[in-house]
């Protein structure tokens, strides 16, 4: 079930202006895309151009797809450097700027921790410790090694694995947003498999924005939350996306890399930013250490709703 909804106006305020939306699957995801314009033809060519966008980061950022550059990096950067594109080494420079924020709570190096818990395949499963162990020696974002003056990446260990899952949707957005206001698009919301999204301008009978809602994690049919966006980005990540049970426990996919365990103590964050890039990177640090950390070190501008575990869901913004 979606985090949010995005409700559409049925109003049309100026017959003048044409509705047109589209989709594509990319990154595991189905990105959508509703935009306002006046002129069909020239808005349909411009949403159809930023999917395209989407598939191309597809090709670029996958760690399903061989021929990637971040698979080649996977398979390589333990071995020798390996020279990127330069839109790939700011990336991986912007995730480790996140990383360093955050404490080691953003770590792209997560990959073999999230294989061993079983999550890349699946819902999940109890590895033996052992195997924690061992995969926690496999990650640590300190063991990247990154080379402005070659553009280059290396690993410092052996069995290093980078995963996107927590940054390449977010990206994506902003990129295809790029696309759309290039073209002269003033009003469009796009939506990143239901977890990210961003909205800039307003549908034509409806100023404050685009109108949103935040799911109950617990009862997909219920609302906790409702706002709308207008030049901004929301994310968000929550417990009942991937989990699995033993005994009374639940174990989600939200995994805090500094210990080798999935995160306890929330439900759901969603993070309201100007970049998807950056609500994005925030909600699973969000997640991990929580409220009161939150309150000292979300970035300036930007809001947090959360959705605790304190044995029912208790939701709020943080103040």
């Amino acid at each position: 079930m979606l985090p949010w909804l995005l409700v559409a106006s049925l109003a049309a305020a100026d017959e003048s202006f044409v509705r047109y939306e589209s989709s594509v699957d990319a990154m595991g995801s189905t990105f959508s895309i509703a935009a306002w314009g006046r002129d069909r033809n020239s808005l349909t060519a411009t949403v159809e151009a930023a999917l395209d966008e989407a598939r191309r980061l597809d090709r670029l950022l996958s760690n399903y797809r061989p021929e990637s550059e971040w698979s080649q990096i996977n398979r390589n950067a333990a071995s020798r450097e390996v020279t990127v594109s330069q839109e790939l080494f700011d990336l991986l420079a912007a995730c480790m700027q996140y990383s360093q924020l955050s404490q080691g709570a953003f770590d792209i190096t997560v990959g073999p921790l999230m294989r061993v818990w079983g999550f890349y395949k699946g819902s999940g499963h109890m590895p033996h410790r052992a195997q924690i162990r061992t995969a926690l020696a496999r990650t640590g974002y300190k063991n990247i090694v990154l080379n402005p003056s070659t553009r280059t990446i290396q690993f410092a260990n052996n069995g290093l694995e980078l995963d996107p899952g927590g940054i390449g949707k977010g990206y994506a957005v902003d990129k295809m947003a790029e696309v759309l206001k290039a073209s002269g698009v003033s009003s469009a919301l796009i939506n990143a498999g239901g977890s990210s999204m961003y909205a800039f301008g307003a549908p034509p009978d409806e100023p404050r924005g685009w109108r949103v809602v935040i799911r109950d994690p617990k009862d997909a049919n219920r609302q906790v939350a409702e706002l709308f966006l207008k030049n901004q980005s929301m994310s968000t990540s929550g417990s009942y996306e991937k989990f699995f049970r033993v005994g009374k426990r639940v174990y989600s996919h939200i995994m805090d890399p500094r210990t080798g365990f999935p995160a306890t103590g929330m439900y759901s964050v969603s993070i309201v930013a100007p970049r998807t890039i950056d609500s994005e990177a925030w909600t699973k640090p969000t997640y991990i250490n929580g409220r009161r950390w939150a309150a000292n070190h979300l970035p300036s501008g930007f809001r947090a709703f959360l959705c605790e575990d304190r044995g029912e869901a208790q939701c709020a913004w943080l103040q």
